[in-house]
């Protein structure tokens, strides 16, 4: 933790202590007090024993704690993270949702934007944050790491800058977790030797605490503490590694503000829904002081419609209101959907609206230059003769794609070869704009699963404005898959279910509010179109947030061009960039 050592006359104390509250709220150290101040953090990926299920393991961890610290900024700060790894694994860190406008060397994912930080090595993440304000997160990214490696990012808005909504009396991040009584890499390792299904979860966490309902558990509960009739900011994280989720506070009721860094059109509910890698910031109102109950469960549970196993099972914490010490074991649990509640899915996600006003405008593309169709789902590879394998059938490995192509990572980093040139051999720039072998997607699969590897990207010119219709497939079964698009936020215009019509779909799209997010559901047995401005130079990953379809290669990269001015070129790589 940072220290602030000042000294002021007693006089100009008052007036001192403000302004000096200003500059030490957290962890970091200001070196400038204008237009955005720098703030250094340091992360020590270190083993800890942590112990959850009364099971007791070491994990890799951020400075010893799990989840992992708070990274606190304002728009337009510049954020300086100097990463030691004192431990055997490669690591990198993503600053998922971060546009990183002129810093993808700072991006994080391995060996798309960087080789990873090797045992005894050190890396600076250097990035400005530049138009945004809200709930973002960090988290490992290579292999499973992220499963203890992750925690959440707070930016508030310039000083002076209001939010459009009420002011809370508090804000408090809830994170959502998986936890494994067994190492993650040896279980992802295993999956990929093996060619199944992981082993799924243990449990679920909130805050890293499993809760009451997992045996053993009853002393690992988050407790959440407010006072009645106050306002409350929840920033709300999936970072589970392969689960969406339903979470409910029971008997009360939460107004969504904002998603994924971006404010929203307000509107009430009584059970959200999150995929993996989303970020959603609610109120939450508490009842006023007469009321009667003032313990609650507010619990969390996945949604789950795919053909596989999955950690079927709920993760509670507590709402407790003050001077409570009410016994939790009785308490009544929030009513939350069936487990393959689609329905509700698709109801609540088409709720969401930009704020779009003058402040907050909504800058939606109007018109395309590129327009890209992509299915993304599931397959398999055969397996290695002389070999058994535990995929689909026992006989073959389970597979990922998009436009059937599984992408193979090089051994060097995307971002290095294009910057200096030097991609020959490392990868090609013929990904499909539109699948090879067109089928009936959501209808009866072809008989042939089989996935090709490749290393190919997509090139656009800067400033492109894109349009990308992600469709899911009925391959190994229909399922829901939240995709991210590192490096750029971008508009919902439109999502439905069944195959995308190209003729009468886009007739229907919002092209006046969309809601702004980095990561979408793309809907099970169903589609979803985006629009973006491809405005950011650099390398760009765009992948699942399950981890289980990232490992089995459901992603890819665009490659955006330089612009003509200075400052739209990506700057040459940090001196300290991890070599491979």
């Amino acid at each position: 933790m940072a220290t602030c050592l000042f000294s002021a006359p007693a006089a100009f104390l008052p007036a001192f202590l403000f302004l000096m509250s200003s500059v030490c709220f957290a962890p970091e150290v200001a070196t400038a007090m204008h237009a955005g101040i720098t703030r250094h953090y340091k992360f020590n990926i270190r083993l800890q024993n942590v112990t959850r299920l009364c099971h007791t393991k070491s994990m890799v961890t951020v400075n010893g704690k799990f989840p992992g610290p708070r990274i606190v900024a304002r728009e337009g700060d510049r954020v300086l993270i100097k990463v030691v790894n004192h431990v055997s694994n490669n690591i990198t860190i993503h600053w998922h949702g971060i546009r990183q406008l002129q810093s993808g060397w700072a991006d994080g994912p391995a060996y798309v934007t960087q080789c990873p930080i090797q045992s005894g090595q050190t890396y600076v993440y250097n990035y400005t944050i530049i138009g945004q304000r809200g709930t973002l997160w960090w988290h490992a990214h290579v292999s499973w790491l992220r499963a203890s490696v992750y925690g959440p990012i707070v930016i508030f808005p310039k000083h002076n800058v209001p939010y459009p909504f009420p002011k809370p009396d508090k804000e408090v991040p809830i994170m959502f977790g998986e936890w494994w009584n067994a190492d993650p890499e040896a279980v992802i390792s295993q999956a990929l030797q093996t060619g199944g299904g992981p082993n799924v979860s243990d449990a679920y966490t909130i805050n890293g605490f499993p809760g009451p309902l997992y045996n053993c558990s009853a002393h690992e509960t988050y407790k959440l503490k407010v006072k009645p009739g106050k306002t409350y900011l929840l920033r709300i994280i999936n970072s589970a590694l392969n689960d969406d989720l339903f979470f409910s506070i029971a008997n009360h009721t939460l107004t969504i503000v904002e998603a994924d860094a971006s404010y929203v059109k307000p509107f009430q509910t009584d059970i959200l829904f999150i995929t993996p890698g989303q970020t959603t910031n609610v109120l939450l109102k508490t009842k006023p002081l007469s009321h009667n109950a003032t313990t609650f469960f507010m619990t969390a549970r996945p949604y789950f419609t795919g053909q596989g196993t999955f950690d079927n099972s709920t993760v509670a914490g507590v709402l407790q209101y003050e001077n409570d010490s009410s016994n939790i074991t009785n308490l009544p649990l929030p009513t939350l959907p069936p487990i393959n509640g689609t329905s509700f899915v698709a109801n609540f996600t088409s709720k969401f609206r930009s704020l779009a006003n003058s402040q907050y405008p909504a800058n939606v593309p109007q018109t395309v230059d590129k327009h890209f169709f992509f299915t993304v789902g599931l397959g398999t590879h055969p397996c290695p003769k002389n070999q058994t394998c535990q995929g689909p059938n026992n006989s073959s490995k389970f597979a990922a794609s998009i436009n059937n192509i599984s992408l193979v990572l090089p051994t060097t980093a995307f971002l290095q070869a294009y910057f200096f040139g030097k991609s020959n051999g490392v990868y090609t720039t013929d990904f499909p704009v539109t699948p090879l072998m067109p089928f009936n997607y959501t209808g009866t699969p072809p008989n042939n699963t089989i996935v090709t590897n490749g290393t190919k990207l997509v090139v656009l010119p800067y400033n492109t404005t894109v349009e990308l219709v992600m469709q899911d497939t009925s391959i190994l079964g229909a399922e829901s898959h939240p995709l991210h698009l590192h490096g750029f936020n971008f508009f919902i215009v439109g999502q439905g279910f069944g195959n995308f019509d190209a003729k009468n779909d886009p007739a229907k799209f919002n092209l006046v509010d969309p809601v702004e997010r980095n990561t979408v559901g793309v809907p099970s047995g169903g589609w979803v179109a985006i629009r973006f401005l491809a405005d950011n130079p650099g390398v760009w990953f765009m992948h699942c947030h399950f981890d289980v379809h990232l490992s089995w290669g459901l992603r890819m990269a665009w490659v955006v061009l330089d612009g003509k001015l200075p400052s739209q070129k990506l700057p040459p790589p940090p001196a300290d960039l991890p070599k491979c």
